[in-house]
């Protein structure tokens, strides 16, 4: 099942703001909190029972708590591989081991009496996986989650990401990875210039961003890395990854009519499995629009991430819909009446066959 998750950091942050960050997320279909617990500072004592206490009221919405931890705390807390309790009396559902052991260690960690969940780092691309498999773990207890990235172009590429999650995809792990708020300031570091997985996400709206992880289809679970997301930002996430249909934001032009509103707006599109180079066809609205008088209107070239309706000078392809996916020639037959908001064109090389998708109206920015 899929699942939305929220970041918190109790050591920077107060008890009442997180509790009402907790509880908003968690109206918007959210179920999973993100915490870093990877050095304690000043009292120890103070500091667990500031997670414990927040640790509580999530699991109270539901929400389940993954603690993101490393082998030196370990060491601070007394903690071994062996005894788990800590953890356990802390009331998470699990740890994510930020740096790893040697693969034996993890496989006993799945293992343990409390039931909990040992998430392990996906962003290295080193035999990391294959090591731990080696030694039989519970993979019921196995999750695994790519890191975030706090500094600006420092975060993992396109083809680095699609190889190392195809290195965890394979032992059919739930997965996991980050986007990141243009709203949040508050992250485990003083300094952060969001806290996104890719690097390419970095700038881009949470709906952009949720909807490329969506296309993809290779992650199980989204957190936002960093806080505090705004509601819109929360309910936009929300609609973006659990809705029945993923959308395409598109600008729409300013003579579109009322009729190419509907067929864009109104109706669930499909992608044609006979794919072709040039653009995207949806023909299930030439089926339902067959009748209608959709005279020649804004026929200019076309662009790459233009949203065009075939007209009636083209017979029986009159109310195709259309996504371009490199610019073509108008010999008069296409209205172009929108384009993609401008941060979203490149899911286009994303999109699949047969996938179906709608639009949503947008303000290019």
């Amino acid at each position: 099942m899929k699942q939305l998750g929220v970041s918190i950091y109790p050591s920077s942050s107060n008890f009442e703001k997180d509790k009402e960050y907790l509880n908003l997320a968690s109206q918007f279909g959210f179920t999973r909190i993100f915490t870093s617990l990877l050095e304690i500072t000043g009292n120890a004592d103070e500091v667990v029972n500031k997670f414990r206490k927040i640790i509580k009221h999530g699991n109270s919405l539901g929400m389940e708590t993954i603690l993101d931890i490393n082998p030196k705390l370990f060491n601070q807390l007394g903690v071994s591989y062996n005894d788990l309790s800590f953890f356990k009396d802390l009331g998470a559902a699990g740890i994510r081991l930020d740096l790893g052991f040697t693969g034996l260690e993890e496989t006993r960690m799945t293992k343990n009496p409390h039931d909990l969940i040992i998430e392990v780092n996906m962003s290295s691309g080193t035999k990391y996986i294959e090591n731990i498999m080696s030694y039989q773990p519970n993979k019921e207890k196995l999750y695994a989650s790519h890191n975030f990235y706090p500094q600006k172009y420092s975060g993992i590429s396109q083809q680095h990401f699609e190889t190392t999650t195809e290195m965890f995809n394979q032992y059919d792990l739930k997965t996991a990875a980050f986007v990141t708020s243009q709203h949040g300031e508050l992250g485990p570091w003083p300094v952060q210039k969001g806290l996104c997985t890719l690097e390419r996400h970095r700038n881009l709206s949470i709906q952009t961003q949720v909807t490329h992880f969506r296309l993809m289809g290779t992650i199980d679970d989204l957190l936002i890395g960093n806080a505090y997301a705004t509601k819109d930002e929360l309910q936009m996430m929300s609609d973006a990854y659990l809705s029945t249909h993923p959308f395409f934001e598109v600008v729409l032009t300013d003579n579109v009519t009322e009729l190419e509103k509907k067929i864009i707006l109104d109706e669930e599109h499909q992608y044609r499995g006979d794919r072709s180079a040039y653009m995207i066809r949806s023909s299930t609205t030439r089926l339902k629009y067959r009748e209608a008088d959709i005279q020649p209107n804004h026929t200019v070239p076309i662009k790459k991430g233009d949203v065009v309706i075939c007209n009636n000078n083209f017979g029986q392809y009159k109310g195709e819909t259309q996504i371009a996916l490199q610019d073509m020639d108008n010999d008069g037959d296409r209205n172009v009446v929108g384009h993609l908001r401008q941060e979203t064109v490149f899911l286009l090389d994303f999109i699949k066959p047969w996938s179906s998708f709608q639009f949503i109206n947008s303000i290019d920015q």
